[in-house]
C-alpha cells in the first residue's frame, strides 16, 4: 500500500506543486489497487483538482489546482503548451549527438495494450534533449516536452536506441548494479547480495515553468532523486 511519502514544493491559495516519488499513481486507477497522490491531497485539502500526471513510477512535479478557476486556467495553458516541461532522465549508452531534437510520431502499439509505438500515422511528437554527463555505460540526459504524448520520454529515448534505465516496457527493465560496471568492485561484509543502485524508472520530472493566473512568472523544481546523484556520482569514479 502506498504511504503518504510525498513532498510540497510550492503551495499558494491556487495550487500545490508536488514532487511524487516513484511507484505512487497520481490519481486513481480504474482497479483502485492502491491510494493515489489525489486521495491522499483530498485528506489534506477537501478538494483537490487534477491538472496533469505522471506515470505511477515516474517521480517528480506534479500539479494540482485548489479552485475550479485555477484549474480551468492551467489545464488550458497544459493543453495549449505554454508550460515549459524538464525531466531528467538515465539513459543507457551514449545518445547521438550532445543535444538535439527527436521528433517522432506517436500512436497506440497495434497488439501490446498500454504501449506506445512510432509510427509515421501517429500524433506529431517532439522531445529536446541535452546530454548532461555520460560515459560508455549510461548518460545523464535533460529533457523537455514540446508535446506531451503517453510515455513520450520512453518512447523516444527507445526510438534513438537508448532506452531508460529499468523501464520494463520499452527497455530491458534491469537493475542497474555496480559490479556491472565497476571491475573491483566488492561486496560488503553484510550483504547476502548486492542492492542495485537503481531499481525504478530512471525518469524524474524536475522542473516546470509557467505564468500563474496572475500573469507571474513560476519556475519550480524538484532535485534529482538521490539513486540518480549517487549513479552519476560512481559512475566518475568508473
Amino acid at each position: 500500500m502506498a504511504k503518504s511519502r510525498y513532498n510540497i514544493i510550492f503551495e499558494n491559495d491556487d495550487f500545490v506543486a508536488i514532487d511524487k516519488p516513484s511507484g505512487m499513481l497520481t490519481i486513481p486507477d480504474r482497479e483502485q489497487s492502491e491510494k493515489s497522490l489525489k486521495e491522499f491531497l483530498i485528506e489534506k485539502y477537501g478538494s483537490i483538482f487534477t491538472v496533469h500526471r505522471l506515470d505511477k513510477d515516474t517521480s517528480g512535479l506534479v500539479l494540482f489546482a485548489k479552485t475550479e478557476t485555477t484549474h480551468k486556467y492551467l489545464s488550458k495553458i497544459f493543453e495549449e503548451r505554454r508550460v515549459e516541461k524538464y525531466y531528467l532522465g538515465i539513459v543507457l549508452g551514449s545518445m547521438p549527438e550532445k543535444q538535439g531534437l527527436i521528433n517522432a510520431p506517436v500512436t497506440d502499439h497495434l497488439t501490446r495494450k498500454g504501449m506506445m509505438t512510432v509510427h509515421r500515422s501517429g500524433k506529431p511528437s517532439q522531445t529536446g534533449y541535452e546530454v548532461l554527463e555520460e560515459n560508455k555505460y549510461f548518460s545523464l540526459v535533460s529533457f523537455r516536452l514540446h508535446t506531451g504524448r503517453t510515455h513520450q520520454i520512453r518512447l523516444h529515448s527507445k526510438h534513438t536506441g537508448n532506452p531508460l534505465v529499468c523501464d520494463a516496457l520499452y527497455g530491458d527493465g534491469k537493475p542497474v548494479l555496480l559490479s556491472a560496471i565497476k571491475k573491483s568492485y566488492k561486496p560488503g561484509r553484510h550483504d547476502a547480495e548486492e542492492r542495485p543502485m537503481i531499481s525504478r524508472l530512471a525518469l524524474h520530472s524536475y522542473k516546470l515553468i509557467f505564468e500563474d493566473i496572475n500573469g507571474i512568472k513560476v519556475e519550480l523544481q524538484a532535485e534529482a532523486p538521490k539513486e540518480f546523484r549517487a549513479l552519476m556520482k560512481q559512475l566518475k569514479k568508473v
